[in-house]
């Protein structure tokens, strides 16, 4: 069908916008994270090999007051 191929056009159009992509997976995270710090609750990481719990009051986000 021609909407699938304006739909397949469309999507790798987009893919092709490596910053829009980078854009809105970091508005994702902090969206996330945002929601677990609201909560109060420890997000999981992995640093230096090691997995680590940060604890609510210690989750880095953007624009907390949104």
């Amino acid at each position: 069908m021609m909407a699938d191929k304006v739909v397949k056009d469309r999507i790798s159009e987009i893919f092709e916008d490596e910053a829009k992509i980078t854009r809105a997976l970091s508005k994702a995270i902090n969206e996330a994270l945002l929601q677990h710090k609201k909560a109060g609750n420890p997000v999981v990481s992995w640093e230096n090999g090691k997995i680590v719990l940060i604890q609510p009051e210690d989750i880095p986000v953007k624009d907390e007051d949104r």
